[in-house]
């Protein structure tokens, strides 16, 4: 059996939304060096440089075109506008063709001052009560609408052909009571539940939606974001520790692969085991 006959992801349109850095950029190379036909997306073409993770969305894309031999490109906008969405899926569909991957990876607990504020973004009085309205929506429509109106513009189409793939980025903070980061934590919950709901109505089509939710993960924004132990910044030796971008990836690939076919409808954790209760 050859790398292509192994490697289900090959020839795979695969659209990483929120792919300029993070854990979204590492899903998106890990895709890439997998050979599926990758599209990098953030919200403007130099989203990579706010943390030192690129140049330009362009740069990327020609990158990892140029390493791992496969076409990319990059598209840019704001998913929560539909719109917008809209021509995104057409350029990828004038650029690649249909979309046989869809990964919502576009979010974040970021609020309406945007990633270059304080604390990387983190929202003020971020907690259920303190936080403003506008921060509310911010976070919402970052989070949970984003997911939905890109499930909205690229499914039909999987919907006629009977095939595709679509993973969500959730997160643990959706699987428990938490005081800080609540309006994340809820709209992650709503992401957890669309999906199920999605899954569920998808069933007849043959097509799989699933949800990976990390627990801490290491990236220039999650550093930059929080005080961070060192003790949890390796890779091996004990799942006491921070996860990495790059086991995140690997578990999307799963549930984008054919190894996945009869998986729907779940959110998997990623976080070592540190909740080990019902989801």
């Amino acid at each position: 059996m050859n790398y292509n006959e192994q490697n289900t992801l090959a020839g795979k349109v695969a659209w990483i939304t929120g792919s300029s850095r993070g854990i979204g950029k590492a899903i998106a190379e890990h895709f890439a060096s997998r050979k599926a036909k990758v599209i990098i997306h953030g919200s403007r073409l130099d989203s990579a440089k706010v943390f030192a993770e690129g140049e330009s969305l362009t740069t990327s894309a020609e990158e990892l075109e140029r390493k791992y031999q496969t076409p990319c490109i990059a598209v840019t906008g704001d998913l929560t506008d539909y719109s917008v969405v809209q021509g995104i899926v057409s350029e990828i569909r004038g650029n690649m063709g249909q979309i046989d991957i869809l990964v919502n990876c576009a979010g974040g607990d970021i609020g309406s001052k945007g990633v270059q504020a304080k604390m990387a973004g983190k929202p003020e009085g971020n907690d259920a009560l303190l936080i403003s309205p506008l921060d509310i929506k911010t976070v919402m429509d970052r989070n949970f609408l984003t997911c939905v109106l890109c499930c909205k513009a690229v499914i039909p189409e999987m919907i006629e052909r009977r095939s595709g793939k679509v993973v969500t980025i959730g997160s643990i903070a959706a699987l428990t009571g938490i005081a800080g980061s609540a309006i994340y934590a809820s709209a992650k919950a709503a992401v957890h539940e669309y999906s199920r709901c999605l899954a569920i109505q998808l069933r007849p089509y043959d097509i799989n939606v699933n949800v990976v939710a990390p627990g801490d993960t290491v990236t220039e924004r999650f550093l930059a974001s929080r005080e961070t132990e060192d003790s949890r910044k390796v890779r091996s030796g004990t799942l006491k520790r921070y996860g990495w971008p790059s086991e995140i990836a690997s578990a999307v690939e799963f549930l984008a692969s054919a190894g996945s076919s009869f998986i729907s409808g779940q959110v998997i954790r990623v976080d070592g085991g540190s909740q080990c209760w019902p989801s």
